[in-house]
C-alpha cells in the first residue's frame, strides 16, 4: 500500500471506477438467463469449450452416433440436455468394497 493510496479519490478515479462499474453491470445484464440456455442449440465448437473436449472429438462422436445430438437442417447441434447426459455419462462413484481414504495425521519435526 503506498500513500497514494491512501489519498482520497479524485474526480477522474471515481468516473474510471464508475465506468468500470458501468461495464460490468452491461455484462452481467446481457448474459444469457438460464432459460435461454435451456432453449438454445450450441454447435460443436460451443460444446466442446463447455465439455473440456476438442471440437473433433464432439464431431467425430456425433457422426458415431455415440452421443445424443439433434440437427438443425444440416448442421448438427447439442441442448443443454444432450451435454447434461455426456457429462453424466462419465460420471464414476466408488465401489463400495473400495478401501476409504485414510487420513493419517502429519509426523512432528525431530
Amino acid at each position: 500500500m503506498t500513500r497514494n493510496d491512501l489519498a482520497p479519490p479524485t474526480d477522474t478515479t471515481l468516473i474510471l471506477r464508475l465506468t468500470e462499474l458501468t461495464a460490468a453491470v452491461e455484462r452481467l445484464a446481457s448474459a444469457p438467463t438460464a432459460a435461454e440456455l435451456e432453449l438454445k442449440c450450441f454447435t460443436p465448437e460451443e460444446a466442446a469449450a463447455i465439455l473440456g473436449k476438442t471440437t473433433n472429438w464432439v464431431v467425430e462422436s456425433i457422426q458415431a452416433g455415440r452421443i445424443p445430438h439433434t440437427y438443425v437442417g444440416k448442421s448438427p447441434r447439442m441442448t443443454a440436455a444432450h451435454i447434461r447426459w455426456v457429462q453424466a455419462q462419465g460420471e464414476r462413484v466408488p465401489n463400495q468394497y473400495a478401501k476409504p481414504i485414510s487420513r493419517r495425521p502429519a509426523r512432528a519435526a525431530a
